[in-house]
């Protein structure tokens, strides 16, 4: 596969990274900043995705209208996320949209205004975002579960923030942030499609030459992953319950074993997780496993909903499936499936201009340099059953947290805690 990655830092600070996809008429672009919920305080928890949500109210020159109506104009799509460690704001267009679009990007990302009256309507639709996560538990567990594990550290928190909190925001709250974070070496502009770099480049230094090059960050503390058993009592059908282990951060050479690690244990329909609980036992709907890379640290994680009688043999088998695969090496043609999955799954994400942008910022985020498509499978088809072994031991050895969110009786709590407390021996 063809890749032509081009790299300019200018003198602000801001990295600017393009891929040109030949044959395509589409542009994915967006506009990253190094900073996400972990970096807040707590007196400002979830004023990261607050901003994500103001930036497309208004301008010194568009309404929030005049915003969306430009976007839709173009055809395009357009959206914005915010997480731990980052905020983005994106879009896709025709590449004969690419100047208005950047134009528009820079627009709302140096000129938004935070009028109070559209901070007060979004307050309350980011309220009610607040109480959607209450009422889904499947969504409920992993809060409960990040705050557990990562407990006394800004990574445990809520990327939506608490009430109390998102109710005190107000415009100066947002520019001061905006002002302290969003500077020059923490901004990341990733484009993928039919552009070429040098043009581009042009066009953003023009754009972004007021962003500052100065920045005075506070320092990501590493917190230390808990160990125990922790339940959180609710009138539901299921419990819904997640085991986890502390994992390794998103540059750890080993993250090629993890992951396929991951597609073995409970990341695909295939997974021994899914096969030995869903479908030769039949004990829940929904179960797998999952991988979260920061920038210091990770965990590797296993959900599960089940009925309550079973919550205490479902998470026993949680524990235990890793267990087999660190005590003996998985089978050559389990590893080569798993390879296989993971390689389709890089391949027909390549064919999207949004995949290969985020995967360009990603890249250079998390590891300071692009990694090409034939560098990644190399290095999957490096990974021996022994690696996978080895890293599977490594997170047994580490200990585990649980967490059950559900009508949990006081002993099936203390059945879990004592199945944990084992573990952690």
């Amino acid at each position: 596969m063809t890749e032509r990655c081009s790299k300019t830092v200018l003198p602000n600070g801001i990295r600017v990274l393009t891929e040109h996809m030949p044959g395509i008429r589409s542009v994915s672009v967006g506009i990253w900043v190094t900073t996400g919920s972990r970096d807040e305080s707590l007196s400002c928890a979830g004023i990261s995705h607050f901003i994500e949500h103001m930036i497309f109210k208004g301008t010194a020159r568009r309404s929030a209208l005049d915003i969306a109506k430009a976007f839709d104009q173009m055809g395009g799509l357009s959206n914005a996320f915010t997480s731990k460690e980052t905020t983005c704001f994106h879009a896709k267009v025709l590449d004969t949209h690419l100047d208005d679009v950047l134009e528009l990007l820079a627009d709302i990302f140096l000129h938004s205004i935070f009028e109070p009256v559209e901070i007060e309507r979004e307050r309350q639709v980011i309220l009610q975002e607040i109480n959607m996560v209450e009422d889904s538990p499947d969504d409920l567990v992993h809060e409960l579960f990040s705050e557990f594990f990562w407990h006394g550290n800004r990574l445990g928190g809520s990327i939506l923030g608490a009430p109390e909190t998102v109710r005190s925001f107000d415009s100066l709250m947002l520019r001061q942030h905006m002002t302290r974070f969003y500077a020059g070496p923490e901004i990341v502009i990733s484009a993928s499609g039919n552009l070429e770099h040098q043009p581009f480049v042009r066009k953003i230094e023009r754009l972004f030459t007021r962003i500052s090059p100065a920045t005075d960050l506070p320092q990501r503390a590493t917190p230390n992953p808990a160990r125990g058993c922790k339940s959180f009592p609710r009138d539901l059908e299921q419990i819904h319950t997640i085991m986890g282990f502390p994992g390794i951060s998103a540059s750890d050479p080993r993250r090629y074993a993890a992951l396929l690690l991951n597609v073995i244990l409970g990341g695909s329909m295939s997974s021994r997780l899914f096969q030995e609980v869903r479908e030769k036992r039949g004990l829940a709907y929904s179960i797998y496993s999952f991988l979260t890379s920061y920038e210091d640290t990770g965990m590797l994680g296993i959900y599960a909903g089940v009925s309550p009688d079973q919550v205490c043999k479902v998470t026993g088998l949680m524990y235990s499936e890793l267990l087999k695969i660190a005590h003996k090496s998985v089978d050559a043609r389990e590893l080569d499936a798993a390879r296989s999955h993971v390689k389709g799954s890089l391949f027909l994400s390549a064919e999207n201009s949004d995949s290969r942008m985020t995967r360009l910022a990603r890249n250079e985020i998390s590891l300071g340099k692009f990694l090409t498509f034939d560098h990644v499978i190399e290095a999957l088809d490096s990974v021996t059953p022994d690696h996978i072994k080895d890293i599977a031991a490594g997170f047994v050895e580490k200990g585990a947290a649980l967490v059950c969110l559900g009508p949990v009786t006081d002993s099936q709590a203390d059945k879990c805690e004592n199945m944990v407390s084992a573990v952690n021996k």
